[in-house]
């Protein structure tokens, strides 16, 4: 890592004039080249964030503060300096055009390649992701994917352009913990072999403590606590930190029933 690749300043948003705030003060800087999770209950503003970051805020929402981009020196264009994965990839695909056919856009339009060259960059892509015999995949529809399928190739559209900045807002929250384990070893691996910053927004601490550089908590709006993984999992802050960490229970933790002997 090395440098600041954005920064928040008092970045508040209100959506609806009189409603309470869905993000209120953050002060937040993101490393060039980290990996950062932002890590909240539904309704702690983690979402508002991405959306913010990403300049998809409603019309008509109400914005304080400062985004900065000195990593790029300019806002960021969308599909170009920055890529999305959001948690439900059907909503994300278009189902009446091909899986080639959605990635090789993205790389066509923001790299200036031809749709022989797109479409070549796509395959790679498919074949980057781990998608089985992409070649097929290619012709395929999105309804023909498997859920962990559909966002590994949302994946692949996301940084089809090589984007600087991958946001993936609750990427894995809607697959099985077996598929999420994979997908979170495909973007950490992505991330390192492109030099990509991530942004990795979720609720589950656990799944991204295993992974990510550093932890931003977030609650009721505001950023409660900020800072590396070992050292906001050994010693939290915050006493809401120190709940999460706490609540979390894994496979390693004795059932709550036990056999009775006979």
């Amino acid at each position: 890592m090395s440098g600041i690749f954005c920064s928040l300043r008092q970045l508040s948003v209100t959506y609806e004039r009189g409603a309470a705030a869905a993000l209120d003060s953050v002060d937040l800087d993101i490393a060039a080249g980290e990996r950062l999770a932002i890590i909240g209950e539904s309704g702690s503003g983690k979402s508002t964030l991405a959306r913010a970051l990403a300049g998809l805020l409603p019309e008509g929402t109400k914005v304080g503060g400062e985004i900065l981009w000195p990593g790029l020196g300019h806002p960021p264009r969308p599909g170009r300096d920055f890529g999305l994965v959001f948690q439900d990839p059907g909503s994300s695909l278009n189902p009446v055009l091909t899986i080639g056919e959605q990635i090789a856009e993205g790389a066509r339009r923001h790299l200036g390649l031809s749709w022989k060259q797109a479409y070549i960059r796509a395959e790679e892509l498919l074949e980057r992701v781990r998608i089985p015999q992409p070649d097929k995949a290619m012709r395929a529809f999105p309804h023909q994917l498997s859920g962990g399928q559909r966002q590994r190739v949302a994946i692949a559209a996301a940084i089809a352009a090589r984007p600087a900045l991958l946001i993936a807002d609750e990427a894995t929250s809607a697959l099985d913990v077996v598929v999420q384990a994979e997908i979170v070893r495909l973007l950490d691996g992505l991330v390192r072999e492109d030099g990509m910053t991530l942004l990795f927004i979720t609720h589950d601490i656990a799944l991204a403590s295993g992974f990510v550089d550093r932890i931003a908590v977030f609650r009721n709006a505001r950023l409660v606590e900020a800072g590396p993984v070992r050292s906001v999992l050994s010693a939290p802050k915050s006493d809401y930190t120190a709940a999460l960490i706490a609540s979390h229970r894994d496979l390693a933790t004795p059932p709550l029933i036990v056999e009775v002997p006979s």
